[in-house]
């Protein structure tokens, strides 16, 4: 069911909500940035994301085709969300699940996963070991 959540950085500089629905699947990637950052997404479509506070607390890198943007607060380092800018929905916001607020442990470990295989580009399959994603 589609839900609004709130969600911060660790330090609260940047704050946001996001509409979203934990019922459907989240995502682990294997891909070099996901796997180094332990990204968790949800996905919010561009219409159901709202930054509320932190626009200046943002850095934003891009790497490879430069298409997607992936935001960090320049303060604590968390990756709360990025924007994928190609993709099946349009533009989209992968909002990281582990900075929302106020979800439980037995919340969390109800969230439905897909793994794919980001670090081949393959992102209809899921890799071959997903255990430490």
């Amino acid at each position: 069911m589609m839900q609004t959540y709130r969600g911060s950085c660790h330090c609260g500089a940047v704050r946001f909500e996001a509409d979203l629905d934990l019922d459907q699947n989240s995502y682990r990637c294997n891909c070099s940035i996901c796997r180094r950052t332990r990204f968790w997404p949800a996905v919010a479509r561009a219409d159901g994301f709202r930054l509320l506070a932190g626009q200046e607390a943002l850095t934003e890198y891009r790497f490879n085709t430069h298409k997607n943007q992936h935001f960090f607060c320049r303060h604590c380092g968390v990756r709360a969300f990025g924007v994928g800018n190609e993709t099946p929905i349009d533009q989209m916001y992968g909002v990281n699940i582990g900075c929302l607020e106020g979800l439980s442990e037995e919340q969390l470990s109800r969230i439905p996963i897909t793994h794919v295989d980001g670090q081949h580009d393959r992102w209809d399959a899921a890799p071959v070991f997903t255990a430490h994603l």
